[in-house]
């Protein structure tokens, strides 16, 4: 897999996958990047990405009773199905959405920071647009208003070494939420920066504020 290799800021790599990336090959990916991190092979790097129509299901689902009609319906819509090692339950990933998966050997070795770290990513990224994001004290995730922009699920490997990461919907065709119950949540809906903001906002900006803050928290 080619990558597109941006500047390095503080000790961590960020990097970004050309094009749409099919979540399996992010997947393997990762796993080969978090056994070289756990030698001290590469440094932390930071992954950003897009994915074809992929929906996930975590390890916190009991069963595939949040994916709607099924998987087989789902793969009849053009999408994959994959059950997941990181943390949460179901969600949807696809263009327009830009999901980035830090690989980190944690300095603090506290998990509920670290999601909360992710979070306030985010939901500084908002603020740069003038939006107002907040996370519910029950659930992991970034809320506007009523309804969720961005979920969270991780891994945490031997070492403290963090995979998997955060989704933001920026100009997501959201109608593929419509066929599950995204994060197993059925009380909120699910919105995106375009929705919100009410226009267009490249990818590639919103890519770089969130390396800025993401970088500004976890260097």
């Amino acid at each position: 897999m080619t990558l597109e290799k941006q500047t390095p800021a503080a000790s961590v790599e960020v990097r970004r996958l050309p094009g749409l990336t099919p979540y399996a090959e992010a997947w393997d990916l990762q796993r080969e990047l978090v056994r070289l991190r756990k030698g001290d092979e590469i440094p932390d790097t930071f992954i950003l990405c897009e994915h074809p129509p992929v929906y996930t299901v975590g390890r916190a689902a009991k069963d595939a009773g949040n994916l709607g009609a099924g998987e087989e319906y789902l793969r009849a819509l053009g999408a994959e199905v994959f059950w997941s090692d990181r943390g949460g339950d179901a969600t949807f990933h696809g263009p327009g959405q830009i999901v980035g998966y830090p690989i980190l050997r944690l300095k603090v070795r506290d998990t509920h920071a670290y999601l909360r770290g992710l979070e306030d990513v985010i939901i500084k990224v908002l603020a740069d647009y003038d939006l107002e994001g907040w996370h519910h004290p029950e659930y992991t995730g970034v809320w506007v208003g009523e309804s969720k922009i961005a979920a969270i699920g991780v891994k945490f490997s031997s070492g403290w070494i963090t995979s998997h990461g955060f989704a933001l919907n920026v100009k997501t065709d959201l109608s593929w939420f419509d066929r599950i119950t995204p994060c197993g949540i059925k009380e909120f809906g699910v919105t995106s920066l375009h929705r919100e903001l009410g226009r267009n906002v490249p990818l590639s900006e919103v890519e770089e504020t969130i390396v800025e803050r993401f970088l500004q928290t976890f260097r």
